[in-house]
């Protein structure tokens, strides 16, 4: 079979054949009709992300949109390796399946669905947000940002604050439940206050996609400026920004912010199959946006530069 191949550590994927799987006790076979990139797909492959086997070569793809022997669409996450979603076919366990809505389209269900459960997942499994609360989406300019905007506001947020760095797509994100936009910038002491002023009305919420300058900051204007013994639940998603944070321990003691993180291995997998299945019947009655770019897999190496995040790159296997 055909499929995007990483035969080399560090090095893009190549277009070639791959032995086809055999599902075995407990899996299936799924023919794939198209695999999104992502963020986490391409640090996968590369050998750097926390949840990387390692062992080579390798399908890359961790997730996708198929059919099932009985013509069914499903959606399929984390194929039995070696094999990945980026193939014409892969197997994986039948718990790690997820029959699509009818009205949701295959193009559409592989772009937001991981993306659609990092959010998901942080604002119900890690905050447990409660309808009329505060969320703050600290890096909402990408699609996993820009969904987290609007499962926030779905799942009854009052307010839903949005920072990123990029003017432009900060303001068209008002327009899809935004109701305050932070511009990010290099000023660490204006960054702080802004933020210290919204703290001081009240913030129950943060999913951080970002890490590093602005996270630091986050944490420290929460710590000085919200409002004593109340909780900010502060959800860590991605590192976009960096790996890395100086984070003072009088942040911590002085104040009742509850850190965590979201991510495979925080939540247990039967949860996030939940977190995913939850979103992707939400995405149709919530009006869900992403921005979509479709292109053969058989272009996988010349597209596998391109910025995973906005618009999201989907890969057909026709």
């Amino acid at each position: 079979m055909k499929a995007a191949i990483i035969v080399e550590a560090g090095k893009p994927p190549v277009y070639g054949d791959f032995k086809e799987p055999a599902a075995g006790d407990g899996e299936v076979m799924i023919r794939v009709v198209a695999a999104a990139l992502s963020p986490v797909v391409k640090s996968r492959a590369s050998g750097r992300h926390y949840s990387s086997a390692g062992s080579l070569p390798f399908v890359v793809g961790i997730d996708g949109v198929g059919r099932l022997e009985d013509g069914s669409r499903v959606y399929f996450a984390l194929p039995q390796a070696p094999f990945g979603s980026m193939a014409e076919k892969t197997v994986v366990r039948v718990a790690q399946c997820i029959a699509l809505p009818d009205a949701l389209d295959d193009i559409k269900a592989a772009a937001l669905a991981n993306p659609g459960m990092s959010a998901w997942a942080a604002m119900q499994e890690r905050a447990k947000l409660v309808a009329g609360e505060t969320v703050l989406i600290n890096g909402a300019t990408g699609s996993a940002g820009r969904l987290a905007v609007q499962i926030a506001k779905y799942l009854g947020a009052k307010k839903v604050i949005a920072t990123g760095r990029n003017k432009q797509a900060l303001q068209t994100l008002q327009t899809i439940g935004a109701d305050v936009v932070i511009p990010l910038d290099d000023d660490k002491q204006a960054m702080e206050e802004v933020f210290k002023q919204q703290f001081a009305q009240g913030i129950d919420v943060v999913v951080d996609y970002l890490w590093g300058q602005s996270a630091e900051l986050l944490l420290i204007a929460a710590a000085k400026a919200g409002k004593e013994a109340v909780p900010v639940r502060f959800v860590q998603v991605g590192s976009v920004s960096g790996e890395d944070i100086n984070l003072p321990s009088a942040v911590l003691r002085s104040s009742s912010i509850v850190l965590m993180g979201s991510g495979i291995g925080s939540i247990p997998p039967q949860r996030l199959f939940k977190s995913i299945g939850e979103v992707l019947h939400a995405a149709v009655p919530g009006g869900f946006d992403i921005a979509v770019e479709t292109t053969p897999l058989s272009a996988v190496a010349e597209n596998w530069a391109k910025d995973a995040n906005m618009p999201r790159l989907v890969f057909t296997m026709a």
